[in-house]
């Protein structure tokens, strides 16, 4: 059964992820103001390491032809 699917007791259950940084689980709730992350402290490593490029987007370089264009 999903978790975000009605259980026995016709309730529905939040949603549950693992916190990018330290993998606890997180419900995936609108009061968590951190989600994906468990907790500020993950949340603001996260953000650091997106600061000081520790995480990078790759960029594709379109090889140069012989012409140099």
């Amino acid at each position: 059964m999903a978790a975000d699917t009605p259980g026995a007791a016709g309730s529905r259950r939040p949603r549950t992820v693992a916190c990018p940084q330290c993998g606890a689980t997180v419900e995936w709730r609108p009061e968590n103001r951190f989600r994906p992350f468990c907790s500020e402290r993950c949340r603001l490593i996260d953000l650091g390491a997106w600061a000081t490029e520790d995480y990078r987007v790759p960029e594709h370089v379109k090889p140069m032809d012989e012409s140099g264009e």
